[in-house]
């Protein structure tokens, strides 16, 4: 009897596309299908041993795969937590969970212009199906290894996110993504650090830099050339310098670390653009983004 020749599997990235109704998950699939991901929506979670399994008999043609999953219910909960433990003791499987927010008046803003009915709430307002949508979300966002904020990004952004974070073919690449904000605009919901500068010196008060932003040699200049500034970089470059091989060797992929000034537009993102060079020249791969920027540029 002629024995029979057994290759072995392929390792497989199987991310799960999840988090509230309007956030963007749309968007987020078809991101994966320009990245060659095989895409399947709406999935029932009790499904997705069995279609992995499927899938893992094509013998390596489609080693990714993105599943947007919508849960209409407690038992979907079950059944999702269930299936994500069965294909993660696979060893050729790695799991990753994408979990898409907004704010609530983001969301229920995206819901009136669509004219569309939130699916917990088909008889109610868009905000009783949000709330109650959030609070069954809560244990699932918490088991996430990426929670994206679209609060103030467009399509494109996020679309970009998306692409930065996957296209990688290194499965141990760690990359920093550092994110200035503006506290009176809220915290960043997906950062994993945050830093407040609002103690800096402010150029907001020298009437010709308050036009410019920190992106502007003027006003970087400008927040760089104080001591406190000096000792607040030490510091945090000590520190950073610590924590990031500890967040590397534990296996986190991606980190978000978040600076904070007033409006988001001087001193955040001075230091942002400052320590995103210095990472770079450690060796990290590090993205820099100004979450309020523009909305700093508008309001002056």
């Amino acid at each position: 009897m002629e024995q029979e020749n057994h290759q072995p599997r392929k390792e497989m990235e199987v991310v799960i596309i999840t988090g509230m109704s309007g956030a963007g998950k749309t968007v987020a699939v078809q991101s994966f299908e320009d990245l060659g991901y095989f895409c399947v929506d709406n999935l029932p979670p009790a499904l997705i041993p069995k279609f992995i399994d499927l899938i893992s008999s094509s013998g390596g043609k489609m080693n990714k795969v993105a599943l947007v999953i919508d849960l209409r219910g407690r038992e979907f909960f079950d059944d999702l937590f269930e299936s994500i433990d069965q294909i993660g003791t696979e060893i050729n499987v790695t799991p990753h969970i994408v979990f898409l927010d907004a704010k609530d008046t983001k969301l229920v803003q995206r819901y009136k212009e669509t004219r569309r009915s939130h699916p917990l709430a088909l008889d109610g307002s868009p905000l009783d199906g949000i709330q109650a949508e959030r609070e069954m979300l809560d244990e699932l966002k918490g088991q996430a290894q990426m929670i994206i904020d679209t609060t103030d990004l467009k399509p494109l952004d996020l679309r970009d996110a998306i692409i930065k974070r996957f296209s990688s073919p290194d499965k141990d690449a760690f990359t920093i993504q550092l994110m200035s904000f503006g506290y009176k605009h809220g915290l960043p919901i997906d950062a994993d650090l945050a830093f407040d500068v609002r103690f800096l010196p402010n150029p907001h008060y020298v009437d010709h830099m308050r036009p410019k932003t920190g992106l502007d040699e003027e006003v970087s200049s400008y927040v760089l050339k104080w001591t406190e500034t000096n000792q607040f970089i030490e510091k945090l470059w000590n520190l950073l310098l610590f924590i990031l091989p500890q967040y590397k060797r534990e296996g986190k992929s991606q980190l978000v670390i978040a600076i904070g000034c007033t409006g988001g537009k001087h001193r955040s993102v001075t230091l942002t653009e400052y320590f995103s060079r210095h990472l770079r020249e450690e060796g990290y791969e590090t993205f820099a983004i100004h979450r309020d920027i523009e909305r700093g540029k508008r309001e002056s």
